[in-house]
């Protein structure tokens, strides 16, 4: 089944992660139908990484991309295919707070896709898919490529159209579209589990920016329970 990959790397009892529906298989989808739904998670777990998901045959298909999607055509990057994910997940932002995953997910952006082939599971068997983006950060045409150094490994690259350039997107646009927050306002809004144990990184440049995010978020935090008291006072 399409989920099960996904379902065997989570405790549900743990993850807020959304468990899932059971997809329904759509027919083969036409250059003419209506656009589907795409997302990009900006995800700080032993990395930081964006992962694009592509909705398809009632799941998210998804790549991990390193270093985040480039608006410049000359820029490949990386781009590995992992499990496909429930359609449920595409609205997911918050805290992972240990196992498979473990860190702060933001929704880095949002919209739709059109594909610019005929055959959209004939473009992922020969591992060269054309799209098109409609989203608040990436829009425009792009293409997956598959590469021969591993099974899962495929190049994510924008074509040459009035949305490519050389900006920076990530760093121009870095908070989430579903909050308007960066990661330690959406850390201080939900669970501390991973400020104490099973942190994602223990040390290097991922491990000092999730230190930096932990104390920016308990600053969020004692900042918003001084509110609270205030209000109680002023209530009493």
């Amino acid at each position: 089944m399409a989920l099960d990959e996904y379902r065997k790397k989570r405790d549900f009892t743990r993850s807020p992660e959304p468990k899932g529906s059971a997809p329904k298989r759509r027919a083969p989808l036409k250059k003419t139908s209506a656009p589907l739904f795409f997302c990009v998670q900006k995800h700080l777990a032993s990395r930081l990484h964006y992962d694009l998901r592509l909705e398809w045959h009632g799941v998210l298909m998804s790549w991990a991309v390193p270093k985040g999607p480039s608006l410049d055509p000359s820029v490949k990057r990386l781009a590995m295919h992992v499990e496909d994910h429930p359609k449920e997940y595409g609205t997911f932002e918050g805290v992972i707070p240990e196992g498979y995953g473990a860190g702060i997910v933001m929704l880095w952006d949002e919209g739709t896709w059109q594909p610019e082939v005929e055959d959209v599971d004939a473009a992922l068997g020969k591992g060269d898919l054309k799209f098109t983006l409609d989203g608040y950060k990436l829009k425009g045409s792009w293409v997956l490529v598959k590469t021969r150094r591993e099974a899962n490994s495929w190049l994510l690259i924008k074509h040459r159209d009035y949305w490519s350039g050389a900006l920076d997107i990530a760093e121009f646009a870095p908070l989430s579209v579903k909050s308007g927050d960066d990661f330690p306002a959406i850390l201080a809004a939900d669970t501390p589990a991973i400020w104490r144990t099973n942190r994602p990184v223990a040390g290097g440049e991922t491990g000092a920016m999730l230190q930096g995010i932990i104390e920016q978020a308990a600053q969020l935090r004692a900042a918003a329970e001084r509110a609270r008291k205030r209000m109680r006072r002023r209530n009493s």
